[in-house]
């Protein structure tokens, strides 16, 4: 979206960013993240009061897997992006002195020490709707104890993003229904059985169609954003809601996402962790996870 004075929105998600994408200046631990942001709200920062640490979707939403330093869509109005780590307001569930950052350069999802100094970059607004909320639901201090969510700006107190539909899965023969996102995945969620090598897990997975079958109406490959369309990030060992009706639930899956900025890897979601990061593509690294759409 065009870019109104000092903010921008994005209109594929509803949300409204600083066009300024390094408005501290410096790198900040993450509670001197959400401080900072807090302080922007209290002196109205560009007119508004409703500032936030994005949430980990929130933060992925402006990337585009098609481009690399940084991992922006081509043509973006942004100043001062910093091709370094960006901090989300997202807790790790696998260690909760832990919260999740996005690299701007490539755009890795990782996590690692909340007392650590990386960027911030504040979004605003409700949205449209179309991301899902990350399933965080509690809120963490810095040394990873569990706190009241009240006024702590985490994701956990804002749960913003479209609610999880009750039951989200469905079981239709061999296939889950996510009703979250319209997508049918295997059940058992190890189509390659075991791991493979990415044109191992692009060949086996078209292999579970029927000779002579339509391309793009059977088994697929999901891309790295379908794949992270699962995770639970108030979840771990695996990164999954409760209650999955999966079977056969592995460490890591390859996506069909080549990686821009190294081409002979592609993006992978290690679900054990929920980590979004990419593999060696001649390397059997990873599992494969058929998906079609519904």
């Amino acid at each position: 979206g065009g870019p109104d004075g000092g903010m921008v929105r994005d209109n594929l998600t509803g949300l409204v960013w600083t066009r300024d994408a390094e408005p501290a200046g410096f790198p900040l631990s993450w509670q001197e993240s959400i401080d900072f942001i807090e302080r922007m709200n209290a002196e109205k920062a560009l007119g508004c009061s409703d500032w936030r640490l994005p949430n980990r979707r929130e933060l992925r939403s402006l990337i585009s897997h098609q481009e690399k330093n940084p991992a922006l869509p081509a043509g973006h109005p942004f100043r001062n992006v910093v091709l370094a780590w960006y901090w989300t307001s997202s807790t790790a569930a696998v260690n909760c002195a832990y919260a999740w950052y996005v690299h701007m350069e490539g755009a890795r999802t990782f996590y690692g020490g909340k007392s650590q100094y990386f960027m911030l970059w504040p979004v605003r607004g409700e949205g449209n709707g179309l991301l899902p909320a990350t399933g965080q639901v509690r809120c963490f201090d810095h040394a990873g104890g569990e706190i009241t969510c009240l006024g702590t700006g985490q994701d956990g107190e804002h749960r913003r993003g479209r609610l999880w539909p009750e039951p989200r899965f469905q079981l239709a023969g061999d296939t889950v229904i996510d009703w979250l996102t319209g997508l049918g995945w295997m059940r058992v969620a190890d189509s390659a059985g075991g791991p493979v090598t990415w044109e191992e897990a692009l060949y086996q997975v078209a292999g579970l169609n029927p000779a002579g079958a339509v391309a793009g109406g059977g088994w697929r490959l999901p891309n790295i954003n379908e794949l992270e369309s699962l995770v639970d990030l108030g979840r771990h060992s695996p990164a999954l809601p409760a209650n999955h009706p999966f079977g056969d639930v592995r460490d890591g899956y390859w996506s069909s996402t080549t990686s821009m900025y190294e081409p002979d890897w592609a993006w992978a979601l290690y679900l054990t962790k929920g980590a979004v990061g990419i593999g060696r593509k001649q390397g059997a690294y990873f599992s494969a996870w058929a998906v079609r759409d519904i």
